[in-house]
């Protein structure tokens, strides 16, 4: 069995938007250039990132103000997963709280 390249993004105490993704940043090994925002977050996703499994950690410990960036996240996580999924490559994404 293939043993699976796994990326965890712990938000567990994130206390801003910018802190958000300074630890996808750091999880998803972005470049410098990344630009902090989700459409960046969506094209680096699509053309950089080469792991089969994500785990996020800690979602039910940000502030409620931080919910329409968390769906937009898992948003993009998914389209991620359909996007690969086409290609028949499968990618493995577990939330917990």
């Amino acid at each position: 069995m293939e043993e699976k390249k796994t990326v965890t993004l712990d938000l567990t105490g994130c206390k801003s938007l910018g802190e958000l993704h300074l630890r996808i940043k750091k999880a998803f090994d972005f470049p410098d250039f990344y630009g902090q925002n989700w459409d960046a977050f969506w094209d680096l996703l699509w053309s950089e990132f080469d792991a089969n499994r994500i785990v996020v950690l800690g979602l039910k410990t940000l502030s409620e103000e931080y919910a329409w960036h968390l769906d937009k996240m898992l948003e993009i996580l998914q389209r991620l997963k359909a996007h690969r999924a086409k290609y028949g490559e499968e990618i493995e994404i577990v939330s917990r709280p």
